[in-house]
């Protein structure tokens, strides 16, 4: 299966916008969201899905800026009267760089999703897999098959777990929510070994629920960045400055890193395989490591 892996990008925040509210996009920009996600399920009420479908397809025909655009569209669920495949069908375009897709349960799920956009993208004259995606796990079995899921398909390339107080996977997990989450650590780190394991190449991982509680945010999102995640899903604009500080390295970092890489390539010009850089033992597996985090940098 083909797909377009240089579309594929590191996103640190993921900002979500109600369909209904696409006038909110250049707030979203402003905030300095790297994508911004247009939501046309939980954050629309159902009487005015429909307009807000129109909303979101004439945002996307019409957007100039640099944020990427990504869609959660309605489940592709027969209880949901399918409504997630019409989502699909009027928002896939050229516009359109991913697709949330909510109550993914298994990888069949992915495969069904996988299948219309490459029906959509053949309608629109797009390569194939030109549209990413990006599964919510939002119930107990699909966060036990996430690796499963993650290789369903070659365009899933922001796999990850977002946990919050009172959602969906609070409930299909049974946690208690604390102040600083870490009651969800052991199963963010599962899925983010399960991403990595099946070949996802940008995992993001979120929520932060309480809006006004930054200093909560930004230890919540420095684990996270610990675990390996590359970014994080927000719900409000005040979260992405902090959301994006944790995920960019800093000039000191970055610096680390360019050392790092020089002692190591002088020490194999002079034979050695391995060497002591500022205390530590280093060689080529942590120069590629550290080559790895500049480029992902150079792309932000």
């Amino acid at each position: 299966m083909s797909s377009e892996p240089s579309r594929r990008i590191p996103l640190r925040s993921l900002l979500f916008v109600p369909g209904n509210r696409t006038d909110w996009l250049p707030k979203a920009e402003a905030a300095g969201a790297d994508a911004a996600v247009l939501d046309l399920e939980d954050a629309v009420p159902e009487d005015a899905k429909e307009a807000a479908r129109d909303e979101v397809t004439q945002a996307l025909a019409s957007w100039r800026g640099s944020m990427r655009l990504l869609v959660r569209v309605n489940p592709l669920t027969p209880e949901a009267g399918w409504r997630g495949a019409d989502d699909l069908r009027a928002v896939a375009g050229p516009g359109l760089y991913g697709v949330v897709l909510p109550k993914v349960s298994c990888a069949d799920d992915i495969r069904l999703a996988d299948r219309l956009l490459s029906w959509c993208e053949h309608q629109q004259g797009l390569p194939q897999g030109y549209v990413a995606l990006l599964p919510l796990l939002e119930t107990a079995r699909a966060l036990r098959e996430a690796y499963d899921i993650g290789r369903a398909a070659a365009r899933v390339a922001h796999l990850g777990a977002l946990t919050a107080p009172g959602g969906d996977v609070e409930r299909a997990v049974g946690y208690r929510w604390s102040p600083d989450g870490t009651e969800t650590r052991d199963l963010r780190a599962r899925v983010l070994l399960d991403a990595r394991a099946a070949g996802c190449p940008h995992p993001v991982a979120g929520l932060w629920a309480d809006l006004p509680d930054l200093a909560g945010l930004e230890s919540f999102a420095a684990d996270n960045r610990a675990l390996g995640y590359e970014g994080m899903a927000v719900i409000h604009p005040s979260h992405v400055p902090v959301v994006n500080g944790v995920f960019t390295p800093g000039p000191d970092e970055l610096a680390r890193h360019q050392r790092l890489i020089a002692a190591v390539e002088r020490a194999q010009a002079e034979g050695a395989g391995a060497v002591r850089f500022e205390g530590r033992m280093v060689d080529e597996a942590m120069a590629v490591a550290s080559r790895e985090v500049l480029a992902r940098n150079s792309r932000m």
